[in-house]
């Protein structure tokens, strides 16, 4: 990176380091690049139970005949180790916490795991950190609370380096779960278009090393993004379905730019939570609304869940990550699917190819089962926000 960190202001946590295991492979420059292509990992992938939906998006050198436990583990292993190299540091470094997002639920998943604290225990064991990790359950959006929760201990001055992680496979249990709620398709997943039915499973695990920005000057270590802000809020208005008014969305987003320096006008584009189901695309629709309908053409919005898969508690991370190389780049991946946008969506959408993205600073949206919604707003150094 020739980005370095006497760009990113005092007081902001900074991206240093990044990685990712995808069903389109593990290399971040790779991924990036076949999603800007429109390629996708979703495939026919067998059920040992009868299940709504044959398609799947799994890491394609994690065999499904290992049990979920072992598959969790490796990618999250995997990702971790990429993102340390990425980034120049060691998990045994002073300051350093070791924070873990997923949906995965222990023995929910797997009967040969007691406890979803055991599964993080065990993470944290083969990766050699030397103290206990935080684990972050909250449904679709714990990768990115896990980043939300490394910002805040960097911001309260308890840590110095937060390696953030969200990281879910498919299982069993979880096909069975969403085919029961109806929340699966058969045919593709189309975020915001016309024809869309339903998501598809996918799995997965992204990793951002967040430093304050003293530390990160302190060592000379490139930066990828300066992290402006992060917010959630609650719908409390169902266990599975949202708040169709997108009443906490906004909220999460304005939280997120309070304090940041930015408002939503500085907003060139926005990763959203595209999970192709009519009920969440539609509330997206509904909040990205109420949020940017100013009378000026608004960001570009992009979702890779039909290419990836909607890969639950590993989507934050993953999504926050596709953020930051948008703005590095200046280009968004074509939406998968979509030909027909949704007749009432407020924003622009990148359909067929990759999409230009006309600023530095972006956000990354996650709506989770409960409620739960989080935001995600990076900029570009060196990008005169400072």
């Amino acid at each position: 990176m020739d980005n370095f960190i006497e760009s990113a202001p005092r007081g902001h946590c900074v991206v240093t380091g990044m990685g990712w295991v995808t069903p389109l492979g593990n290399s971040v420059p790779e991924v990036w690049h076949a999603l800007l292509k429109g390629e996708s990992g979703v495939r026919e992938t067998p059920s040992e139970i009868p299940v709504r939906s044959a398609l799947a998006a799994v890491v394609p050198d994690v065999p499904l005949t290992e049990s979920p436990h072992r598959r969790q583990l490796d990618i999250t292993i995997s990702a971790v180790n990429s993102a340390l190299a990425d980034a120049g540091i060691s998990l045994d470094a002073d300051g350093v916490e070791l924070i873990l997002g997923t949906s995965y639920a222990g023995n929910l998943d797997d009967p040969d795991v007691p406890s979803l604290s055991a599964w993080a225990g065990q993470a944290a064991d083969r990766l050699g950190f030397p103290g206990r990790p935080l684990c972050v359950t909250t449904a679709c959006s714990a990768g990115s609370d896990a980043v939300l929760m490394g910002a805040e201990l960097i911001r309260s001055g308890r840590r110095e380096v937060c390696v953030c992680v969200g990281a879910d496979v498919v299982t069993p249990a979880k096909r069975l779960g969403h085919s029961l709620l109806g929340t699966m398709t058969d045919e593709a997943l189309r975020s915001f278009d016309a024809r869309h039915n339903g998501m598809v499973l996918g799995e997965g695990a992204g990793v951002l090393i967040l430093e304050s920005a003293d530390h990160a000057r302190r060592r000379s270590a490139p930066v990828r993004a300066v992290l402006r802000g992060a917010g959630s809020a609650n719908d409390a208005a169902g266990m599975t379905a949202p708040d169709p008014s997108g009443t906490s969305v906004v909220l999460a987003v304005e939280r997120s730019l309070a304090g940041s320096g930015l408002t939503a006008v500085d907003i060139a584009v926005v990763s959203a939570h595209g999970t192709g189901t009519p009920v969440n695309d539609a509330v997206e629709a509904t909040s990205l609304r109420k949020l940017f309908d100013s009378g000026e053409r608004g960001p570009i919005v992009f979702g890779t869940k039909g290419a990836l898969g909607h890969s639950l508690g590993a989507c934050g991370t993953i999504e926050a990550i596709t953020v930051i190389k948008a703005l590095e780049d200046g280009l968004v991946p074509p939406v998968q699917g979509l030909d027909t946008p949704m007749a009432d969506f407020p924003l622009p959408l990148p359909a067929g190819g990759p999409g230009p993205v006309a600023g530095t600073a972006g956000l990354s949206l996650t709506l989770g089962f409960g409620g739960f919604n989080t935001a995600l707003l990076f900029s570009r150094p060196g990008s005169g926000h400072e």
